[in-house]
């Protein structure tokens, strides 16, 4: 009988010494947003800061994994593409260029 008690009492102590171990450790809480590869551009007249702005907002694209390189490769060289028409002075060619640019690839604006 009282080695019934005796084992009765030490299973009762190891399942209830079960419930007081420590948890497993908790996921961190998420740290800052990584920054972004570029800074902005500041707003440039013209054709000449839409070309940045864009280019920007690609490289950021494919910095945070939203593009690939292949998707950027193409953009860049739309991108050249309206640069080019851009710095030889044909500023309505080179916002349509981006403009067709960007709907093709479901960038707004």
């Amino acid at each position: 009988m009282r080695a019934r008690l005796l084992l009765l009492t030490g299973f009762t102590a190891a399942i209830g010494g079960g419930c007081n171990a420590a948890r497993p450790p908790q996921a961190a809480p998420p740290g800052p947003a990584a920054p972004m590869a570029q800074p902005l551009p500041p707003d440039g007249p013209g054709c000449a800061g839409a070309v940045v702005r864009y280019r920007s907002v690609i490289d950021n694209d494919l910095a945070m994994g939203h593009v690939n390189t292949g998707v950027h490769a193409q953009i860049s060289k739309e991108i050249a593409e309206a640069a080019s028409a851009c710095s030889s002075g044909q500023d309505g060619r080179a916002l349509s260029l981006l403009r067709a640019s960007k709907s093709r690839h479901g960038y707004p604006g």
